[in-house]
């Protein structure tokens, strides 16, 4: 019989944030893989966990989890932690479930802290739809298309980054989205946690007078949905409601639902569009 996948969140910062629950796993599983398992042992010397430890990380995820998958299939358990916060959430664990899930092993999640949701809870900003963006990457051609992709972006945006990036990334999001709200938050859960709602600019103008140091959460609002609603209306009185109209028809929508996309597309009735209709 198989063995099992255990995910299991780590403290991102305070050790009490640790669930009974996980320890009692990380002190039952066969080996625990870490990210870092340096940093790991100080963990589970905190709470007196033994269980052995093996590496598990961006640089080795494939090939060790093949190792892994074998193990498990040979009935061992395995529990796996990341450095901080939940594994698989941009993170190389992703890649060991799906290999899991292709095997039929059964992989199961302990829940537990993630900055990303502690940092949206304490923002202010809206909480209903968001978007996780991680760390933007550092290849400049898929850097800017993310950034151009967000513009756009309706939800709150989270976004991870390191205090040696912080000021060119905030000066880049000002660039490119404009002058929106942000919360900025670091060494969340820790003794000196900071939440700063500010807006992008005034972030700018604050990281020039003062040094970033340790973790970022950032917590973007994302665009107004009517201002976007209104460029969309906008971007349609370029072309003429019959062109519209055709546009939708071509797509395989019949005629009365093409009116109705086309009436909400630009802002106006549908008794509007079928009189314009008449017309010609």
């Amino acid at each position: 019989m198989s063995g099992m996948l255990y995910l299991c969140a780590t403290p991102i910062g305070n050790l009490g944030d640790i669930s009974p629950r996980i320890i009692e796993t990380l002190n039952m599983v066969d080996i625990i893989a870490a990210e870092d398992t340096r940093n790991s042992k100080k963990l589970l010397n905190h709470f007196e966990i033994r269980t052995p430890l093996t590496s598990y990380h961006e640089y080795n995820k494939y090939d060790k989890a093949v190792t892994l998958i074998g193990k498990m299939k040979e009935g061992k358990n395995i529990a796996l932690i990341t450095d901080a916060g939940t594994p698989a959430i941009s993170d190389p664990g992703e890649v060991l479930v799906r290999m899991c899930q292709e095997e039929g092993i059964t992989v199961t999640s302990l829940p537990g802290p993630a900055a990303l949701i502690v940092a949206l809870t304490l923002s202010g900003l809206p909480t209903r739809r968001f978007c996780f963006e991680a760390f933007l990457p550092t290849e400049k051609k898929e850097r800017k298309l993310i950034l151009e992709d967000l513009v756009n972006e309706s939800r709150t945006i989270i976004i991870y980054e390191a205090p040696h990036r912080l000021k060119a990334t905030l000066k880049e999001l000002a660039e490119t989205l404009g002058d929106r709200r942000i919360t900025i938050c670091r060494e969340l859960t820790k003794k000196f946690e900071t939440v700063m709602p500010t807006s992008l600019k005034n972030a700018v103008a604050y990281y020039e007078e003062n040094e970033p140091r340790g973790e970022y959460v950032l917590v973007i609002e994302g665009k107004d949905f009517k201002e976007r609603e209104k460029e969309i209306q906008l971007s349609y009185e370029d072309i003429s409601i019959e062109d519209h109209m055709a546009m939708y028809e071509k797509q395989g929508v019949d005629h009365k639902e093409a009116m109705k996309k086309v009436a909400q597309d630009r802002g106006i009735s549908k008794r509007d569009v079928y009189q314009y209709l008449l017309e010609l």
